[in-house]
């Protein structure tokens, strides 16, 4: 018998796998956070014989190499894959025992990367399961934009390829376990459920339902903006990482607090957008810790910009920091918790800014209200499926850069569900202007007055 194990990294999209038997396992594609991989191994009594990665990652720090380090077990990467540590280098066809009657088979299927690799778990010569990495993902593929421009249509006919493959040399009942999942910025396309078979991808993934050009034309149509921080991540991973310290990071005082932010580095407050907007240290920026503070935080942030911490908990805290050294964002400068109020120096104020239904601003845009300015922070893909007559378009990860093009007035901000919304409310409100976050589902627009615009 074996047993396969998600280790879900939940604010990037992704997971990764234990996979094993009764003495022996192979992590499949780990983060950073290593420790996860540590007590999973412990809690099944198993000893973790080997570590694999479908490719060199764009969207994360890996913690295959600590990993192997730390078990003492051999570390596979694509072999097409230049790296500048040691490893097993591993091409299709290649087989890795791992644990009796247990084998890892490797399939190269380009596409996502130039060298990706899916691995095909096979029980006594039956296959079971394959990890795709970056290939096949549930109805949908990795996205094939991350290398460089030139290869992009080559990698897309590429993914095309893989796609087909993995059908044509596996049974339906096969399932397949991706590392991209809901979430993830490295998917071409929605992701849709938590698990699927090769059977499955045949009845609904469009690479294995539409022709090579076609696929390839509308997926390139379709491809969102590449996060800023995942140029970083894969010189990082072909470098190899360094181990990470989750160590709690040194305390800040509320003196401590306005001196870094005067020296303009970044002040983040974790807490719920809903306590942020009613009372929160002028010039912090809001990313929730429930939401995805990994991603949007490294996508805004000047890269390497030192960051400081607020949170009500030290566990919201620490739970921070392991998201974090995941995109590698390393060590905090500072962090504090507890009450707001003593964040701010004596005698100073928290700021506050109001919360909104889109109803509130139907109501607000009748009655008249002077100087209101709209401004939708959704990506592209959102706006074309339907936005709100007269608003200013500005995607999250660009409104910082162009504060300068949000037009006076009060700035409402909105997004899909309140989470970006209140990203950039943040944004607005540390330069100076005067914002309400619309903390509501764009769904609701439609039982209000407002004028929505549904192209075509």
């Amino acid at each position: 018998m074996f047993f396969v194990d998600i280790i879900s990294i939940e604010g990037l999209g992704n997971h990764s796998y234990l996979v094993g038997g009764r003495r022996t396992a192979v992590a499949v594609d780990p983060p950073r956070d290593i420790d996860r991989f540590m007590t999973a191994a412990a809690r099944r009594g198993v000893r973790i014989g080997s570590v694999a990665e479908t490719h060199v990652h764009n969207d994360y720090v890996t913690g295959g190499l600590a990993l192997a380090r730390t078990a003492g077990a051999p570390y596979l990467v694509p072999a097409r894959a230049s790296v500048a540590f040691p490893r097993v280098p591993v091409a299709d066809g290649d087989t890795v025992t791992v644990d009796q009657g247990l084998e890892l088979r490797a399939l190269a299927t380009p596409g996502h990367t130039p060298h990706h690799l899916s691995y095909v778990l096979e029980e006594d010569g039956r296959a079971v399961a394959v990890f795709t990495g970056g290939s096949l993902l549930i109805g949908t593929v990795g996205r094939p934009d991350l290398v460089e421009p030139r290869l992009t249509e080559p990698l897309a006919r590429a993914q095309h390829a893989s796609a087909h493959r993995l059908a044509e040399e596996l049974v339906d009942d096969v399932p397949v376990l991706p590392t991209h999942g809901f979430g993830s910025f490295c998917s071409s396309g929605e992701v849709r459920g938590d698990e699927t078979t090769i059977g499955a991808e045949r009845k609904g993934n469009d690479a294995l339902l539409k022709d090579v050009d076609t696929f390839v034309a509308e997926m390139l149509a379709g491809l969102e903006d590449v996060p800023a921080y995942y140029a970083h991540m894969a010189p990082v991973n072909a470098e190899g990482p360094a181990p990470v310290d989750l160590t709690p990071p040194r305390t800040a005082d509320a003196a401590g607090i306005a001196e870094r932010l005067a020296a303009g580095e970044w002040v983040v407050d974790l807490r719920s957008r809903v306590a942020f907007a009613e009372g929160h240290v002028a010039g912090s920026f809001n990313f929730e810790g429930d939401g995805q503070p990994a991603t949007y935080l490294a996508w805004l942030i000047p890269w390497g910009k030192p960051v400081t911490l607020l949170g009500e908990t030290p566990a919201q805290i620490a739970d921070a920091q392991r998201e974090l050294v995941r995109v590698g964002i390393d060590r905090p400068a500072a962090a504090a918790t507890g009450d707001p109020a003593g964040w701010v120096a004596e005698g100073g104020t928290l700021r506050s800014f109001p919360r909104a239904t889109f109803a509130e601003l139907s109501a607000a845009l009748a009655l008249g209200e002077r100087e209101i300015v709209v401004l939708d922070v959704r990506r592209r893909s959102e706006r074309e499926i339907g936005f709100i007559e007269g608003s200013v378009h500005l995607p999250i990860h660009e409104v910082r850069g162009r504060l300068r093009e949000v037009p006076p007035g009060t700035v409402w901000v909105h997004c899909a569900s309140g989470m970006r919304a209140a990203i950039a409310a943040s944004l607005l409100d540390a330069s100076g202007r005067d914002v309400v976050t619309v903390d509501d589902r764009f769904e609701a627009v439609d039982e209000t007055g407002l004028t929505v615009t549904y192209p075509s």
